[in-house]
């Protein structure tokens, strides 16, 4: 049953469905005028004996301003069911928890990268669920802190599967292929080039309009996704609040056997019930999944010399335990001018804090260690050294510096995480391999082809010469 209301006219024409806006806020939707309780959110009996039934995101006793939650009226609750018991099919490369204290958990001080995942053989039906494998992360959800960096790859629709992640949050970024996203609360279309979180505790499934798709998602633990606070920058700028869009109610009367898998501390179990978990007729909150379309991400940049730090293309952040320190950041790359004057383009040579993991949406993106493919990643743990090559170096201090496109037709998006990553069994057994050292052979010492001048200016100067060993 669709939704009786209208919605946000989206910004990709290929897109049927219609969305509510606005970052944040606490929407109300109904797909049968006249559904939703007025005054009250749990009335002695609900129009058309529809059951209430509340999710809450956050604990009871969050401060107002982050409580997120979710009313329901749905055609049953979920706790008609039948039971729960571990999966039949576990996904074995599923990780949640991360330590070294695991034999199959590893460390990397280098650079790696992998290849996108390879699309499953037409002789095998690999749903989304399925075809997740996580690679690196840190911390988990029994701590409540923490993330995952996964890839998936599947060539199959969910069909009668549910699935609801107990864990963490997921945001979902396509590679290649759209998904089709059917949660309690309505639908969203996602493809390349946009993105789509659904949090923790809310039923979904993935259908495949294109008959295959593959991707990355960044799952946190123990806190939600926010917008960066902007700061200096004013009011507008980075991604902004309407640009984003929630789903409003849709339903369905299914009233045959379905499987709702949960994912718990990584692992896959299934509840079996009689009734479709897309039965919701109206709801209201702040508890709702949400898409965004990358191009609508405004890049702030310096227009005069030198760097912005790579934090002004956040897209979304997620808090850590530690007062303003990120667990994790969602940043875009994409097309832009490059304008700065006596400026070294190109990302500099540097050793951060932070764990980086690169990926490609859409064409290429210079100015890294080495090239990402479309749906591959790259990774550097913490201070490990990174930056460009020879040629990319001799370039950018030799060319002239006129107002410059750069990233045309491409989008890289980062992965960033205060804490150290672990990097799983499956990710180091299936990495590319290791970044190649000698790419930088070619950064030599030129310094020392200046000695001699140095060394009479420090005459001059009346200090010691430089002595070469």
């Amino acid at each position: 049953m669709a939704a009786a209301q209208l919605g946000y006219t989206v910004r990709r024409k290929e897109d049927s469905y219609q969305y509510q806006v606005g970052f944040g806020n606490s929407f109300a939707s109904e797909a049968i005028p006249g559904v939703l309780p007025i005054g009250q959110n749990n009335p002695q009996k609900v129009k058309y004996d529809l059951y209430a039934e509340g999710l809450n995101g956050t604990p009871f006793t969050t401060p107002r301003g982050s409580n997120e939650r979710t009313w329901f009226y749905r055609i049953r609750p979920s706790v008609a069911h039948l039971g729960f018991y571990p999966s039949e099919q576990p996904n074995t490369n599923i990780e949640a928890e991360f330590s070294l204290k695991d034999p199959k958990q590893h460390i990397s001080p280098t650079q790696l990268t992998w290849s996108p995942l390879p699309i499953p053989s037409d002789n095998s039906k690999v749903t989304f669920i399925d075809g997740i494998a996580t690679i690196l992360g840190n911390g988990g959800p029994t701590a409540r802190e923490g993330l995952a960096i996964h890839l998936y790859s599947a060539n199959a629709s969910m069909e009668k599967t549910a699935f609801v992640n107990s864990d963490g949050d997921f945001l979902i970024v396509p590679a290649y292929g759209r998904l089709d996203v059917q949660t309690e609360l309505g639908r969203l279309l996602v493809g390349p080039g946009e993105i789509a979180v659904i949090q923790r505790g809310i039923k979904w499934k993935v259908s495949l309009p294109d008959g295959s798709a593959r991707g990355y998602i960044q799952e946190i633990f123990g806190s939600h996704y926010e917008l960066p606070e902007l700061g200096p920058l004013g009011a507008n700028g980075l991604a902004n609040v309407r640009d984003f869009e929630h789903p409003v109610a849709h339903f369905d009367l299914d009233q045959t056997p379905w499987d709702v898998v949960y994912k718990l501390g990584g692992k896959y179990f299934t509840c079996k019930q009689n009734h479709t978990p897309f039965d919701v007729v109206a709801w209201h909150g702040n508890y709702v999944p949400y898409k965004y379309d990358l191009d609508a991400f405004i890049s702030i940049g310096s227009v005069t010399k030198d760097h912005l730090d790579p934090s002004v293309f956040t897209v979304l952040t997620a808090k850590s335990k530690t007062s303003g320190v990120a667990l994790a950041d969602f940043a875009v790359f994409k097309e832009r001018w490059d304008v700065a004057t006596g400026t070294f383009r190109p990302p500099y040579f540097h050793r951060n804090t932070c764990v980086e993991v690169i990926g490609v949406i859409k064409g290429t993106y210079a100015g890294r260690s080495e090239d990402a493919q479309i749906g591959g990643l790259s990774f550097e743990n913490g201070f490990c050294p990174h930056g460009v090559d020879i040629n990319v170096f001799t370039e950018a201090t030799e060319s002239e510096l006129v107002p410059t496109k750069i990233g045309k037709d491409s989008i890289m998006v980062l992965f960033e995480s205060s804490m150290m990553c672990t990097i799983t069994d499956f990710g180091i057994k299936n990495k590319k391999g290791e970044h190649e050292a000698s790419m930088w052979d070619g950064l030599t010492p030129n310094f020392l082809k200046h000695v001699g001048q140095i060394n009479e200016e420090l005459k001059a100067a009346k200090l010691p010469a430089l002595v070469q060993n």
